[in-house]
């Protein structure tokens, strides 16, 4: 490994830390979506840092070529993320619909008010 490739490594590793961390503070992410971007982040740093670990990992789990495991914990990672986020689309959506249906029988409810106070109305003023 060159020592370019070496700190482009450890600088794109504190990169992406520092923005995910700036975002949660700017509140730009909540925390839990920032999870898996942080360990994404911390990993890659521990890789940038310590080169020798990948190549450990992969020997650990039987993988030939250590970039393979790095691209299948990217990959698993990424997977996550879409599945946390599929997880609370689907809740929103949820929430979504049953909001929709409150308005609806609220509209529902204003506009027989609304029909018994005409009524009523109409009723005084032809009494008078």
């Amino acid at each position: 490994m060159s020592i370019a490739s070496y700190i482009l490594g450890i600088v794109a590793a504190l990169l992406v830390l520092l923005v995910v961390v700036e975002m949660l503070r700017r509140r730009h992410l909540r925390e839990r979506h920032a999870t898996w971007w942080l360990v994404a982040g911390v990993l890659a740093l521990i890789v940038g840092v310590f080169p020798g670990t990948l190549e450990w990992a992969a020997g650990l789990v039987g993988i030939t070529v250590p970039t393979n495991l790095a691209f299948f914990v990217s990959l698993a990672i990424l997977f996550l993320v879409c599945l946390q986020h599929a997880s609370e689309l689907t809740k929103l959506e949820s929430e979504a619909q049953t909001l929709a249906q409150d308005v609806a029988l609220l509209a529902v409810r204003v506009e027989e008010l609304e029909r018994s106070a005409e009524a009523e109305h109409g009723a005084d003023s032809a009494s008078r």
